[in-house]
């Protein structure tokens, strides 16, 4: 079966796995891009979890408002170079965790991560982070997190 390069480079935007490594698993389930895509994945959180280690001295705050202004969140959002830190995918990811605080209240990071994803039903706060660290290819730790509701 020829694989179509289009299919590759989607797997590889979507899982962060290497471009000839995308290639060799859809050749091995016969261009079957879901079961391709769950092998990788599957992968990547095994790396992730190697990454855990490493010192997380760099990274980012960021807050998200709610357009009623009667909610706040701030997240502190981790990560091991300057590079990663100014990255789109770390920022999409600080974005969606202080979007998650607003919506979700949680007492803690390990609360928060613990939660369903707002905007994926079926896949936990816990599951982003770790597919930014496969696509970054650094350790992302979530540190502290504040939420803010008037009345509250």
């Amino acid at each position: 079966m020829k694989i179509r390069v289009d299919d590759i480079r989607a797997l590889r935007e979507s899982t962060g796995a290497p471009v000839m490594r995308a290639k060799q698993v859809l050749e091995e389930v016969g261009g079957d891009y879901k079961r391709a895509e769950e092998i990788l994945r599957k992968e990547g959180f095994e790396k992730s979890a190697k990454r855990s280690g490493r010192e997380t001295a760099n990274g980012l705050i960021e807050t998200y408002v709610h357009h009623s202004g009667k909610i706040a969140a701030v997240v502190e959002l981790l990560c091991e170079t300057d590079f990663v830190a100014r990255g789109e995918i770390f920022h999409d990811l600080a974005h969606n965790l202080a979007l998650q605080l607003a919506s979700s209240p949680a007492s803690d990071a390990d609360e928060l991560l613990a939660q369903e994803f707002i905007k994926t039903p079926g896949m936990k706060v816990d599951d982003l982070v770790k597919e930014a660290i496969v696509k970054t290819g650094e350790n992302i730790v979530v540190g502290r997190i504040y939420r803010v509701e008037i009345g509250k």
